[in-house]
């Protein structure tokens, strides 16, 4: 057999075809090494290889797909329910066949009965037959099996790595063994390792994600991704990293087209700042994105709206209660409206949709409604203020306006959220119900605000068909903030929507 070495030059990279996972490789395998997939059954290393084969096929190369734990058939079906084509990939069956099982062979592949030199020499036999360009193995598994022992196996994937090397084919072994920490022997051996997981939460469908636990000399996007199987693809969602240089953001200030909350944020709201808008339920935070998210549609800038919770036609009836024109702009196509489930959601997955509606749709204001919905999505509070802090820092780079609201537990005196992320914004907006007169009214303040000046006044914000209204400020109460403020002024000071008890909430 012969082992002279090819004439192909281990040149570029082999791109695998699955959507985001290039991105993540920095373009793709390096040609001609030996990469290890790892994952348990179900984790997506069969779908992931035969993406692999089918990108090589697009691009004249030819493909060899070796199994030893699934049938022909069962490949090809997997294929088709992708609505893929496998013609051009040449599958080759190391499995026993049905006159073998009854006993009327013993010469071909059977774990219990077959020496791991005959496997591996059909192996070699049918590479120098198809000479492929990328190669599949599915699933060393079996090589295990049939080894007997660690030292033996090792020798042997050795060997077959420097079969591979001299003929500069880039292959990809799939293993769905070593437990979850992978098998460190093979790991020493393979040019790059790739681990997939599938997760199962508590509730909501499976997750999986990826990562690239090593890949000799090249740089490539650290940590886990998320990564989603549909039919037709899989799609990896990088995790979401703000680039060393980016191009300078024209300065300037978003105004909400009403005077008096531009005057309580000192003019408005910066570009490439993130605004967090918080309190209990029903005090206006929706009411005040659909504002921001409208001025800014009616100022010819493209939004986007992502909504956890309302529904598009709460949404809409809301904001016409309110006279703010919000549905007029989305049928328009200059604000994007997106509900989000987050029982079906990764939150790699939704960094993917926020970076679209940037970078394809060209969204200048980024509004997510709320950060409790995406909580949910986000099962463990640490890796919710990461994610946080990677997608703000993205989204300042662009000169995004990012609006946030986060409903606040209880409705007077102390409240509490589910996460802390006010450090993370750069101005906070707080609201708060507060009792006066026998009757509820709202209050608004700016706490906090890192790129200027603001007013530190507390005032008064009252909805109604007409819209926000912003009052002066309660100089005449002590203890707004507390819920059960002393009065000390007269029942005029108050805003007449407020007196009368119509109010629409936001």
């Amino acid at each position: 057999m012969s082992t002279e070495p090819s004439s192909n030059i281990r040149t570029g990279v082999a791109r695998t075809g699955v959507s985001g996972f290039d991105n993540v490789l920095e373009g793709g395998f390096p040609r001609g090494y030996l990469y290890l997939v790892e994952g348990q059954p179900g984790s997506g290393k069969t779908t992931m290889a035969l993406q692999f084969l089918i990108e090589g096929q697009s691009s004249g190369e030819k493909g060899l797909y070796i199994t030893l734990s699934e049938t022909r058939d069962e490949l090809l079906n997997a294929a088709t329910s992708h609505h893929w084509s496998l013609e051009g990939v040449e599958i080759h069956e190391l499995m026993p066949r049905a006159d073998l099982i009854h006993g009327d062979d013993n010469t071909l592949f059977y774990p219990s009965e077959v020496e791991l030199v005959e496997t591996t020499r059909e192996i070699l036999e049918v590479i120098e037959r198809v000479q492929p360009t990328r190669i599949v193995i599915d699933s060393l598994s079996e090589f295990r099996l049939l080894s007997q022992n660690a030292s033996r196996y090792r020798r042997q994937v050795i060997a077959l790595k420097q079969f591979f090397g001299s003929r500069c084919c880039t292959v990809l072994l799939l293993d769905d063994g070593g437990g979850n920490e992978g098998d460190p022997h093979l790991q020493s051996i393979a040019h790059g390792v790739i681990q997939l997981e599938q997760l199962a939460p508590a509730y909501g469908a499976e997750r999986r994600r990826l990562r690239v636990l090593k890949l000799r000399g090249v740089k490539f996007r650290g940590g886990f991704h998320d990564m989603k199987l549909e039919t037709g693809r899989i799609r990896v969602f990088p995790r979401m990293s703000p680039s060393a240089h980016s191009p300078p953001q024209p300065a300037g200030r978003r105004s909400s087209q009403i005077t008096e909350l531009d005057q309580l944020l000192g003019g408005g709201i910066e570009r490439g700042t993130t605004v967090l808008i918080m309190g209990p339920a029903g005090t206006g935070k929706s009411a005040i994105v659909s504002q921001y998210v409208a001025a800014a549609a009616l100022n010819g800038e493209s939004s986007s709206l992502f909504t956890f919770e309302e529904s598009p036609n709460t949404l809409y009836q809301r904001s016409a209660a309110l006279g703010i024109p919000l549905a007029e702009q989305i049928e328009a196509g200059r604000v994007r409206l997106q509900r989000i489930d987050p029982a079906e959601l990764t939150p790699g997955e939704f960094s993917e949709f926020v970076r679209t509606a940037v970078d394809e749709h060209g969204s200048r204001v980024i509004a997510i409604d709320s950060l409790n919905g995406y909580y949910s999505a986000m099962p463990e509070e640490n890796f919710l203020t990461l994610q946080l802090h990677e997608l703000f820092g993205f989204l300042r780079q662009r000169g995004v306006v990012v609006l946030l609201t986060m409903a606040q537990h209880g409705f007077l005196g102390s409240m509490t959220t589910p996460i802390d992320v006010t450090f993370l914004a750069d101005t906070v907006i707080s609201l708060r119900y507060f009792e006066a007169g026998g009757q509820i009214h709202r209050a608004i303040s700016v706490p906090k605000k890192r790129s200027g000046a603001h007013e530190l006044a507390i005032r008064e914000l009252a909805l109604d068909a007409r819209g926000l209204h912003i009052g002066e400020s309660l100089k005449r109460f002590r203890g707004v903030l507390s819920g059960t403020p002393q009065y000390v002024g007269v029942h005029d000071d108050l805003l007449p929507d407020s007196r009368s008890g119509s109010r629409t909430n936001g």
